[in-house]
């Protein structure tokens, strides 16, 4: 057989799957061409933190088997992925990106994990994340056991996010998709600047059972992707009750497209100041685009406010309240100072200092902000906003080096993701342009368990456009 031709490492996971099913190649064939892909690349970019050649083309083999008998599993069936390095895989290393963790060894796989591996799926890698999911803060990209991972559409970048592994692997056709982790932001943040397309589901829908813990009350897990369509059937594999996550939400996902309401029945909240203040000015000619792209699939465009919360003080207190008690022993130990960011060293010593208190607060707040989106989506049905306001920071630069500009006194839907984390909100990030050379994506966010409805109107977007099939130059 020829060799895999490049265009397979971009293809979606319908088009791997149908493939597959055809024998235009075999599942160990696509699964070593992407594992010798994953093992060249993925160091170029600081997004490996293990490959998995071994079982994965084990697995691989019992899917030809499969195949071969014609039992079908799924879209998923035979399809590589990769998994951020917070996910149990029984006998691997997992890091959790973080060098007092190096050298630990789970039992028992992750309840993802198990789950993909139940549809067919075949994990090729572990890939890198930033130190503990980045919690409570962290000062530079480099804070990771891997080091700073780069973006695959301009090294001097960041691949963003804690998450930063999975979108550079997923942009950069190391993987077709990933699974990632967000507790604030690190789906949608490497999602938007990688340029793919990243789902993060309502909190409790897919289950955390062997995933490290940043934050009981906030962390999430989702697909990162190429397309909309391929998050979808990811979510719909992953999601579903678990008896042993008590954040549970006890509910399943199929996806549906067909059953979503006519987008002229939609009304879509925005603030134009997001696109034309907010917005970096090289990203907002492109962002006005995506606005219009959006306005013309016959939705009802709105233009709306974010409900007025203090959001990143409130989520800053419950993160910080929850993973001092989470790595309490971490710091207790001194072995805290083993990591790479001395900011992040910092936080952690500070977060054993939130007071029952403070943290109540915040958590009835957190009620308050609850209740004030649920109103707000009586009269809404989507939130448009950008998935970041900026492009990829350098490499090089602090992450909370202040903007070099003046911003609007209009809020508009600036704090959306630290709101749609406290409030469980699922949110999608898709590619909508480029800004000096680097990409930028759009936010669309519902009310809690109406992932149909943003995935319905993502995918019509994609219809229209051609930014997920992009490619950075590797």
């Amino acid at each position: 057989m020829p060799p895999i031709a490049d265009d397979i490492f971009f293809a979606p996971i319908t088009e791997l799957n149908a493939r597959l099913k055809k024998r235009e190649f075999s599942c160990q064939e696509l699964t070593r061409a992407f594992l010798d892909r994953l093992e060249a690349q993925g160091p170029r970019f600081n997004a490996l933190a293990l490959s998995l050649r071994e079982s994965a083309i084990k697995k691989a083999k019992d899917v030809d088997t499969e195949l071969k008998r014609e039992r079908y599993r799924g879209l998923l069936q035979g399809v590589p992925f990769g998994a951020k390095d917070l996910l149990a895989d029984s006998d691997h290393p997992t890091t959790w990106g973080a060098r007092p963790y190096a050298a630990q060894v789970f039992p028992e796989d992750a309840a993802v994990i198990k789950r993909l591996d139940k549809q067919g799926a075949v994990l090729t890698g572990k890939l890198a994340m930033i130190e503990l999911a980045g919690g409570p803060s962290y000062r530079f990209a480099r804070a990771s056991l891997t080091g700073a991972c780069l973006n695959p559409w301009n090294k001097s970048h960041w691949a963003g996010g804690s998450s930063s592994g999975s979108g550079a692997a997923v942009a950069a056709g190391l993987v077709p998709y990933a699974i990632g982790s967000e507790t604030s932001g690190s789906i949608l943040t490497p999602s938007a600047y990688c340029g793919i397309t990243g789902l993060r589901p309502t909190y409790g829908l897919v289950p955390r059972t062997g995933a490290m813990a940043l934050s009981w009350t906030l962390d999430k897990l989702g697909p990162m992707a190429r397309t909309v369509e391929d998050c979808a059937w990811i979510l719909q594999a992953i999601a579903g009750s678990d008896k042993n996550d008590p954040g549970s939400a006890g509910k399943s996902f199929y996806y549906a497209p067909q059953f979503v309401r006519p987008f002229s029945d939609i009304k879509v909240a925005f603030a134009p100041v997001d696109f034309e203040g907010w917005a970096e000015p090289a990203a907002q000619p492109d962002f006005r685009k995506a606005v219009e792209t959006i306005r013309a699939l016959g939705v009802q465009l709105i233009e709306a406010k974010i409900p007025e919360f203090p959001y990143g003080a409130v989520l800053s207190t419950i993160l910080n309240g929850e993973c001092g008690s989470i790595f309490e022993t971490l710091i207790t130990s001194g072995k805290v100072d083993q990591l790479d960011d001395a900011k992040q060293i910092a936080g952690l010593k500070a977060a054993r200092e939130v007071s029952a208190a403070d943290y109540l607060k915040a958590m009835r707040i957190r009620r308050l902000i609850q209740q004030a989106f649920a109103e707000f989506f009586y009269q809404y049905d989507i939130i448009l906003a950008p998935a970041r306001i900026n492009t990829a920071t350098r490499v090089s630069d602090p992450l909370d080096r202040p903007l070099q500009r003046t911003l609007p006194k209009d809020r508009g839907f600036s704090g959306l993701i630290p709101a749609g984390n406290l409030a469980g909100l699922p949110a999608l990030s898709i590619p909508c342009g480029f800004a000096n050379g680097l990409p930028i994506g759009l936010q669309l966010v519902a009310r809690p368990f109406n992932e149909n409805l943003i995935l319905a109107l993502g995918k019509a977007f994609q219809a229209r456009t051609d930014f997920h099939q992009r490619r950075p130059p590797v």
